[in-house]
């Protein structure tokens, strides 16, 4: 959500930022905000002057009961109770006008950065750079799901039966190997100077409004019934949620934090629910990365949090690369985001592992998270990052690390988790 006084000072700006992201359906919307916001000032000002006239005239009553004049103090008290009435109406006028301004507000897209390519979805998205090469083996790398099969590892059957399409179940070397990967992610960004933490996998409606747009949630977000409760999609937003409503003392920032959760995702799209494989399911464990911290320092750190995501993957021996997000696909509350895309040997191409962004103050704003310094109070900016998603994450170690055997071979850094195995055999 933007400063209501940017947008107020700056439609043209705001227009153009809607045109940016393809969605000119919204541009009315501008026009219609400022009238709103015009409308509740002259409201407020009106306020604002009836509660000055009732302190003034509530003197003169003292002063002319004082004096005897009790006629004259109730025709004075006569013109209070009609300013009061006047004034319930403008309260109640101000409150509905604001409801109506932020609900406008919500969906207006943030302002993104000008380093930002244009291009309408995500087929416009732009390389940016490739870490490590992209090796093809000399023979043919099977698909994932055959791969946790060759050593017991995957059952998506009982996983239908119990919890239906889009769960699965891992079991032996693969499901730690899972684990593996998720405590090395732990470890790595705890080095970087994180602090870890678990959050709360379930969260009330002011946090998931908070942090995400409505249709994002429509989407994504399982709703507990009966409850004022929905399952995480990630940990971010839980973990940006636990600072709603704060004042954070500035000589604290940056608030540096790496998060594990299990994440749940309706998933619903085109794209739809894998039926074989675990690439795309409603169930999966995260460890992410989420700073709160000055606007001037906002774009180091997500310099900074891309960099660990692709030195993790690196220290696995898998290529990486990086995508710059366009404009069309960009989440309305995000000013700037890049993938993080691993190789594929299998497919001969680069898949999606992990997204960082920042989101400015748009988060803060819809939450009242703000920092106190020298200058005043002001609201902090908010980033994260996926350090590793998984199966995702496995799937990419998985496919570079499987042998022509059909053994997998487990990275140095990966074999402290794993007892010291330095491969998982074919069954």
């Amino acid at each position: 959500m933007i400063d209501i006084k940017f947008l107020r000072e700056n439609p043209d700006a705001v227009k153009e930022n809607i045109r940016k992201k393809f969605q000119d359906e919204k541009l009315p919307l501008v026009d219609e905000v400022i009238a709103l916001d015009a409308e509740s000032r002259k409201a407020k000002q009106e306020g604002d002057d009836l509660r000055a006239a009732r302190n003034r005239i509530s003197k003169e009553i003292g002063a002319l009961m004082g004096q005897g004049k009790k006629e004259e103090a109730e025709v004075k008290k006569g013109e209070v109770a009609a300013g009061a009435k006047r004034l319930a109406e403008l309260e109640q006028l101000e409150a509905e006008l604001q409801e109506k301004i932020t609900k406008i507000m919500m969906v207006i897209p943030n302002i993104i950065d000008p380093s930002v390519p244009i291009g309408k979805d995500d087929s416009e998205n732009v390389e940016i750079q490739k870490f490590g090469d992209p090796i093809v083996p000399d023979f043919e790398v099977p698909y994932h799901a055959d791969i946790l099969d060759s050593i017991n590892g995957l059952d998506k059957e009982s996983a239908g039966r119990t919890s239906g399409n889009g769960f699965y179940y891992l079991i032996g070397d693969a499901a730690r190997i899972h684990s593996a990967m998720i405590s090395y992610a732990r470890d790595f960004m705890i080095d970087k100077g994180f602090t870890y933490c678990i959050p709360p996998f379930m969260i009330r409606s002011s946090v998931v409004n908070g942090v995400m747009s409505f249709a994002e949630m429509e989407a994504m977000m399982y709703k507990i019934e009966g409850e004022d409760l929905y399952l995480i999609g990630t940990s971010e937003h839980s973990m940006i949620g636990r600072f709603k409503g704060q004042i954070i003392e500035e000589k604290s920032l940056p608030v540096t934090m790496t998060s594990y959760s299990p994440c749940f995702r309706k998933e619903v799209g085109s794209h739809g629910i894998e039926e074989r494989g675990v690439y795309r399911v409603h169930q999966f464990e995260k460890q992410e990365m989420v700073v709160l911290c000055k606007p001037e320092d906002s774009m180091e750190w997500y310099n900074k949090m891309w960099s660990y995501t692709v030195e993790f993957f690196r220290s696995l021996d898998i290529p990486v690369r990086t995508l710059e997000c366009c404009s069309g696909d960009l989440a309305d509350l995000k000013v700037k985001s890049c993938d993080v895309e691993a190789w594929s040997p299998r497919q001969k191409k680069y898949f999606e592992v992990g997204s960082c962004s920042t989101l400015g103050d748009a988060q803060a704003r819809r939450l009242g998270i703000r920092t106190k310094g020298e200058n005043g109070t002001y609201y902090v900016h908010t980033l994260n990052n996926t350090v590793l998603a998984t199966p995702r994450g496995l799937i990419a170690f998985l496919e570079n690390n499987v042998n022509a055997d059909g053994s997998i071979s487990i990275p140095k850094a990966l074999r402290p988790y794993m007892g010291g195995k330095e491969k998982i055999e074919r069954r």
